[in-house]
């Protein structure tokens, strides 16, 4: 199959040259659709990792179990910058915490943390 010579010609990839429902394949797929509250709920998984910064978090509580002042320093941030972040991630049950005396110690929540970042990269060194 060649590529398009012109936009226009790309742009007739993204339709049918007739109209034609594959009732089976639609059926089949629908049947399997997550509800759209759960659809909705993934959409949000997602945009959270759609902040670089909230991505550098993640990255480093990769690496080691951190407070807030060690990201802070690290990321040469302000401490408010990165707990402003860490309560996004904490909704999101991406990053779980543990109290030690007046320290509060922040890590990955999760395995499904890990590999969601390890796919992100594996993809986008493609």
């Amino acid at each position: 199959m060649s590529l398009p010579d012109s936009p226009s010609q790309a742009q007739d990839l993204d339709h049918c040259d007739y109209m034609h429902v594959h009732e089976d394949i639609v059926a089949q797929v629908n049947e399997t659709m997550p509800d759209e509250e759960i659809l909705y709920d993934l959409a949000e998984l997602f945009k959270i990792f759609g902040d670089s910064t909230r991505i550098k978090i993640l990255y480093v509580l990769f690496e080691a179990e951190m407070c807030v002042c060690d990201i802070a320093s690290l990321l040469g941030m302000s401490q408010s910058a990165i707990s402003h972040q860490l309560r996004s991630l904490k909704q999101s049950k991406l990053v779980k915490y543990r109290r030690e005396g007046k320290t509060v110690f922040y890590s990955l929540a999760d395995s499904h943390v890990r590999t969601i970042l390890d796919q992100g990269m594996e993809h986008v060194a493609e």
